[in-house]
C-alpha cells in the first residue's frame, strides 16, 4: 500500500513529534479517516523523506512522530528550467503541476507582448505562491522530495537582458526546422511562447541569448501542451523516463 507523503516546511529530525500543516490535517482527518497509529511519509524539501505516525487526531489537527531519514533520491539528471509565458486560468496550474512530475528544477514564468494574463506586483506575488502550493502537491504526489524553484513573474525581455552565459537553451517554435542534433545534458532551458505566439523582436531575444529554436512534430501545440510534450521528450531522450 502507498503511504500518504506530506510536505512541511520545517525542520525534521528523527524523534520530533510537530503537528502537519493546516491543508494535510484536513485531508488526513476527513478524506482519508486517519487513526492513531497511522503511517505516513513527511518531507521538507531537502532530498530525505522520513517514516511518521499518526500520534493525535482532533477535529482536523493531526499530530505526528518522525522516524529515522531516509535520502531517496528521484530528481533527474538534466537540471531542467521551464521558461513558461503565462497561461489563462488553470492552463499555468497545469503546467506547474505537469512540469514538477516531469522532474523540472526551476519553473520561470514571464509575460509577454502577446500573451493574455497581465499581472501587477501584488498579483504576480499572488500567483506565485498559489504556483508554489501547486508544485508541493504535486511533489507529494509523484515521490519527489526536493522542491522546483518557482520564480516570482517577470517580464519576459527583463528575463532575457539579465541572463548570464552558460548551459542549453532551447525555444520550442512552430516555425523552426526541426530538433537540435548535439546531445543535451547537464543544464538546460527551454522556453515556451503564450497563446498568442512570440513577436518578432522577442524571437530576435532569444535568439540574442544564446536560444535554439526547435519544434515537435508537424504540429501546432498549444501553450501548455507544448511545456508537457517538451519536458517529455527532454526527459525521455536525454534523462530518466527510460531508466524505470
Amino acid at each position: 500500500m502507498r503511504l500518504t507523503r506530506v510536505y512541511v516546511d520545517a525542520a525534521l529530525s528523527p524523534g520530533l513529534r510537530l503537528e502537519l500543516p493546516a491543508a494535510a490535517g484536513v485531508h488526513l482527518a476527513k478524506v482519508l479517516r486517519a487513526r492513531t497509529g497511522d503511517e505516513l511519509i513527511v518531507f521538507a524539501g531537502d532530498g530525505r523523506e522520513y517514516p511518521a505516525s499518526v500520534e493525535s487526531v482532533h477535529g482536523t489537527r493531526v499530530a505526528v512522530a518522525i522516524g529515522a531519514a531516509h535520502a531517496v533520491d528521484r530528481e533527474s539528471p538534466l537540471a531542467v528550467t521551464l521558461v513558461q509565458c503565462i497561461a489563462r486560468a488553470d492552463r499555468m496550474d497545469v503546467i506547474v503541476q505537469k512540469a514538477t512530475e516531469l522532474g523540472v528544477a526551476r519553473i520561470v514564468p514571464v509575460q509577454s507582448r502577446r500573451g493574455v494574463v497581465r499581472l501587477d506586483a501584488a498579483q504576480a506575488e499572488s500567483k506565485a505562491a498559489h504556483w508554489r502550493s501547486i508544485a508541493v502537491s504535486a511533489c507529494e504526489q509523484c515521490g519527489r522530495n526536493r522542491l522546483p524553484s518557482i520564480e516570482s513573474p517577470r517580464r519576459l525581455i527583463d528575463y532575457l537582458g539579465a541572463l548570464p552565459a552558460g548551459g542549453t537553451r532551447l525555444l520550442l517554435a512552430p516555425g523552426a526546422e526541426g530538433r537540435p542534433r548535439a546531445s543535451i545534458g547537464g543544464e538546460v532551458t527551454i522556453a515556451i511562447g503564450p497563446e498568442g505566439g512570440l513577436d518578432d523582436e522577442e524571437i530576435e531575444a532569444f535568439r540574442l541569448a544564446g536560444f535554439d529554436a526547435m519544434r515537435l512534430g508537424p504540429r501546432v501545440l498549444r501553450t501548455e501542451t507544448a511545456a508537457i510534450a517538451a519536458l517529455a521528450w527532454l526527459q525521455g531522450r536525454y534523462g530518466d523516463l527510460t531508466h524505470g
